[in-house]
């Protein structure tokens, strides 16, 4: 069985050259990992990419070095399997193949008698981080920018290795981590200085330098003057772990996501892998876990939840990196100071973030000076716990701690570039807010509104320069969540629309254009399907029962939870503003009204705080879990196809953007509009298909 030739592979090549290295007596063999572009288009492994480094490996081997040790171009180690390759493949036994390719290629790193280091230079996702888990030793630089096995992200498992290799060198508690909690919380990054910790790499070295002190280390552990130590595996924690982490994911999945369970049954495998193959062994006699790696990934493959995960994250990945609308860069005028009006918990959290990512001077004002105390010193708290965890260095922190100041007065924002109001959501409010502001600030500067639901045109109307006004809707947390939906006013000018896409890029946020429309994209949505939850409450259906009614969709937490999380006070002030500008199709519940001015949480331990039921008034016509789950789905589908008719945004793909980085909408439903189409809603609720048929299948 042969893998089919992939004519779109952009193939990635294993350079070799034989390197001398100070106080050894044999050069050492340096593979580097280059598809021949920048790092805007990463390093891959396709068949030919693999055939290449099975290559190099040998031409390496033949050399007789010292070691050898495989690196990657500038900034890029590896980013895993070239995904273009798999509409190509026919059937299992082909996919199968592909799985044995790589740990046939990979296993003669781990089984040669010379030593093998990966010096990981840059990103290492997937395969890319698999090849360096095969390798002996692994040095780690300090610049590299992601690092993660982000398979059930996608809806797949590691295949080449990853499950196997990784709890027996960190432990299965880390490996839980690396493989099902990260990629299940938007596929989340390690930092170097984490994944060191954790025990991936034996060493982390500073990026300008990486190369050269890799290869003095190296030359170190081979002539025996660096002893390389690592702690032993805890087996005896093995069966606790993975049984939590099942727990955890019925809690939170409810089986919805395939890839996640069968990774949990290959590291369940893992614990009595051999640390190394017998060199020689033929692929089909690769240790049991492997083995079922291979198996599970030529099944899942094929699976409904790889194409909608390859959707989801082409979006985040490429999409979210080139916003439709945004004016050219060229245009952004530069920012130096920050103003934030207000010094409340959202406020604060604007600060750090503006502080942390511009390095630039924030300045907060509140109406008196206790209030101001009170959001600096929440600043200053949290660059404190950074430094507790060492992501900040006390240098640094000593640096943002100056940079963040506050004041009662107002005029503290004249030399201020951009100034953002995070004070009460009233439209009363803002206006005077800007008014105010309007006086003090100069005509240049850009003013941002946070507002999560009024109208910024309304905002800015009465404005001498209501041009230079725009939304910056964050969605809190403020340091977790990557959305930014940027809103175009009425009059917002194209100079202020720049400024504000490359504040959000510096702020290392994912920004999307929207209209100015009641509640934007998220909170709208969301408003509408969570609206559906508490009209089956309000009908008679018992709270939990309507809670649970979408866990069969997967969502990372129920409605009730989330309405918590959100705040019930805000949730009905969103909700009254779009009751009034679309009444017949947002109501206002009273039962929210109650549990807003009652204080009490909606949920206690995971369930329904029986004293918030007790305040509810309900009717006498409860739906059933399908009933409820029906009705949510028909009323996203209806808003989506409204939003769209609307304009609020240029494509379904940003309302799927939106929705998933704002709403942490499940990577493996594919997005809003694709599971919609494919579940039939939207054509049978609004009579035609969000997206073409094929648009979200595997990349080509």
């Amino acid at each position: 069985m042969t893998v089919p030739r992939n004519p779109n592979e952009v193939i990635t090549r294993s350079l070799l050259r034989l390197v001398n290295v100070p106080g050894l007596d044999r050069p050492a063999a340096l593979i580097t990992l280059d598809n021949g572009f920048d790092h805007t288009k990463p390093n891959t492994f396709g068949p030919a990419g693999l055939s290449s480094l099975d290559n190099a490996v040998t031409e390496a081997l033949a050399a007789d070095p010292a070691f050898v040790a495989v690196t990657g171009k500038p900034y890029i180690f590896c980013v895993g399997a070239d995904l273009t390759g798999l509409p190509l493949l026919a059937d299992r036994a082909q996919a199968r193949e592909i799985g044995l390719l790589g740990h046939r290629v990979f296993a003669r790193l781990r089984d040669s008698t010379v030593p093998t280091f990966a010096f990981v230079n840059g990103a290492a996702m997937g395969g890319g981080l698999e090849l360096a888990l095969h390798c002996h030793y692994r040095t780690l630089s300090g610049g590299a920018a992601a690092l993660a096995l982000p398979e059930v992200s996608l809806g797949l498992v590691p295949g080449w290795g990853g499950t196997q290799l990784l709890p027996n060198l960190i432990g299965i508690a880390g490996a839980a981590q690396v493989v099902i909690q990260n990629p299940l919380m938007q596929n989340k990054m390690l930092r170097p200085k984490q994944a060191a910790e954790l025990g991936l790499a034996d060493v982390l070295f500073e990026p300008a330098d990486f190369l050269e002190r890799s290869l003095e280390w190296a030359a170190g552990v081979v002539g025996g003057t660096i002893e390389v130590t690592r702690p032993e595996v805890d087996r005896e924690m093995w069966d606790g772990v993975l049984y939590f982490a099942r727990q955890m994911l019925d809690e939170r999945l409810h089986g919805a996501v395939p890839a996640a369970y069968k990774a949990l049954e290959l590291l369940e495998l893992a614990r009595e892998a051999p640390a190394r193959r017998t060199p020689g062994d033929a692929p089909d006699n690769l240790p049991a876990g492997m083995v079922a790696e291979v198996d599970a990934l030529a099944e899942l493959i094929f699976s409904e939840e790889l194409r909608s995960g390859l959707y989801s994250f082409d979006l985040v990945q490429r999409r979210a990196k080139r916003p439709a609308g945004a004016p050219d860069k060229g245009l952004a005028r530069p920012v130096t100071k920050v103003g934030i009006v207000g010094a409340g918990l959202m406020a604060s959290q604007l600060a750090l973030l503006f502080a942390r990512r511009l390095q630039v001077p924030v300045v907060l004002t509140d109406l008196d000076q206790s209030r101001v105390d009170k959001g600096v010193g929440y600043v200053h708290a949290e660059i404190d716990k950074l430094v507790g965890k060492r992501r900040l260095s006390e240098g640094t922190a000593a640096t943002l701690r100056g940079l963040v100041s506050g004041s009662v007065d107002k005029s503290a924002f004249a030399d201020a570039d951009f100034v953002i109001e995070a004070v009460f959501e009233d439209l009363a409010v803002k206006k005077q807010v800007w008014a105010e502001l309007e006086k003090i600030v100069s005509p240049e500067a850009v003013l941002a509104t946070n507002t999560s639901s009024l109208s910024v045109s309304a905002m800015a109307a009465d404005l001498e320069h209501p041009e230079r006004v725009v939304g910056f809707h964050f969605f809190n947390p403020v340091a977790v969540l990557p959305l930014l939906e940027i809103v175009r006013g009425e009059r917002t000018d194209e100079v202020t629309l720049a400024t504000a896409f490359a504040v959000g890029k510096a702020l290392r946020k994912s920004c999307v254009l929207v209209a100015d429309a009641p509640a934007f994209v998220v909170n709208r949505l969301l408003t509408r399907f969570l609206g559906e939850i508490f009209a089956a409450v309000d009908a008679g259906t018992p709270p939990e029962v309507a809670d649970a009614a979408l866990d069969p969709l997967g969502l990372p937490m129920r409605p009730l939870a989330l309405l918590q999380l959100v705040g019930p006070a805000v949730a009905y002030h969103v909700g009254g503003t779009l009751h009034a500008a679309f009444p017949d199709r947002f109501g206002v519940s009273d039962n929210l009204r109650r549990i807003a001015e009652s204080g009490q949480p909606l949920v206690v331990d995971g369930a329904v705080n029986p004293e918030v039921a007790g305040l509810l008034q309900v009717g006498s016509s409860p739906l059933t879990p399908e009933q409820v789950r029906q009705r949510a789905l028909d009323a996203l589908a209806q808003e989506t196809r409204l939003m769209l008719d609307e304009g609020v945004v240029a494509e379904p793909q940003d309302i799927d953007l939106c929705m998933l980085l704002g709403a942490g909408w499940p990577f493996h439903l594919g997005g809003v509009t694709p599971y919609l189409d494919r579940t039939g809603t939207s054509e049978r609720v609004t009579g035609r298909r969000f997206l073409p048929r094929g648009a979200a299948s595997l990349p080509s």
